[in-house]
């Protein structure tokens, strides 16, 4: 067992665009707990949007004041508290970022982020998260991580490759498949990039930000860069050849983005809604029941889904970090939230020594 020290240094989110660091006691872990030492902690979309700019949430879906935040953390266990069951110290471990009661039927089928009950928590949100040295865990929440994948790797498997994931494997992409992606943030480089390796024969991908459709097209996640305009739905239009995609991911949760990806999925096709926030309206006729597409809203992805996934990016020896084009050490958390807020980027993360 590695020693701790008595007290550690945690990010906390005030709510009006800013970082503070507060002093918290080293966790120690209770029956069925672990300490993980944080390796890498990543930022996410919804981190900026509903805790950073403002405290969107209320009640027990709210985050917490004062709770450490980041919901994307990777590490190794330091410490096992009694009745552990699987983990030890050493092992390299990814967090499920959401702790439910475990006996609803949405835990029991590994989807802990649709418990209701109340003593679900999520990490970052309402218990302490990975934007500290360390974090106290549930064992059930615990991933194994395997070797050939970096920590980096890991912290972006739970929330963002594991949303996008969950997306894509729903709407059952294959090879025969041309995919559009509206909204090329992280979630939407991870679509692209899971995407690809599902054998998509041609992925388009749609930004207002022509810094992030250019790191998609450089990291060779895509095939078709096409600003987000009202241009779009012609440019895509002309690269299928007046057909549109068999499947479609909006990444972006704008309205706009959301009904272009309707409009520019192909008869009988699939359309996948990810990112949250803002609202869509549209003819239901022409754009829904005519060509008789199919939507699929999609959440987080389930426990048993991120394992499935941590091992395919390993068999595949694929590295979600290359989607990461800011690393920050944890005292520099206040650059790396303003740099994430901008929407320039790829991720952003907070690394460890």
């Amino acid at each position: 067992m590695t020693t701790a020290p008595a007290t550690m240094t945690g990010v906390i989110l005030p709510g009006n665009s800013t970082v503070e660091f507060k002093q918290f006691p080293v966790p120690k872990p209770g029956p069925g707990q672990v300490v993980v030492k944080m390796k890498a902690s990543s930022i996410c979309g919804s981190d900026i949007r509903a805790i950073y700019r403002a405290h969107l949430g209320k009640g027990p879906e709210g985050y917490q004041p004062g709770t450490i935040a980041g919901h994307e953390p990777c590490g190794q266990i330091v410490e096992v508290g009694p009745d552990c069951k699987e983990f030890k110290v050493g092992d390299r471990v990814i967090l499920y970022h959401i702790s439910g009661c475990g006996c609803c039927d949405d835990c029991r089928t590994g989807y802990m982020i649709s418990c209701h009950n109340e003593a679900r928590a999520a990490y970052g949100w309402q218990r302490n998260g990975g934007h500290a040295p360390y974090l106290l865990a549930e064992e059930n929440t615990c991933v194994h991580l395997p070797d050939n994948l970096t920590y980096l790797d890991g912290a972006l498997v739970a929330c963002g490759f594991g949303t996008a994931w969950e997306a894509i494997t729903r709407i059952k992409l294959d090879g025969r498949d041309r995919l559009l992606i509206t909204g090329l943030g992280p979630v939407g480089l991870a679509a692209a990039m899971l995407g690809r390796a599902l054998g998509a024969s041609e992925i388009i991908g749609v930004d207002t930000s022509a810094d992030r459709l250019a790191l998609g097209k450089k990291l060779g996640l895509i095939d078709h860069e096409v600003i987000s305009n009202d241009g779009a739905l012609d440019a895509i239009m002309k690269i299928t050849n007046g057909k549109g995609c068999e499947a479609s991911v909006d990444c972006s949760g704008a309205g706009p983005a959301r009904l272009l990806a309707l409009k520019g999925t192909r008869q009988w096709g699939r359309v996948a809604f990810v990112g949250e926030g803002n609202d869509i309206k549209f003819d239901v006729s022409p754009y829904l029941i005519h060509p008789q597409i199919t939507i699929y809203g999609s959440w987080v992805t389930s426990l048993g889904h991120m394992s499935e996934l941590a091992e395919r990016l390993s068999r595949w020896n694929i590295h979600p970090e290359i989607t990461v084009t800011h690393k920050f050490p944890l005292e520099k958390a206040a650059e790396a939230y303003d740099i994430a807020d901008k929407g320039q980027s790829g991720k952003v993360a907070i690394v460890f020594e």
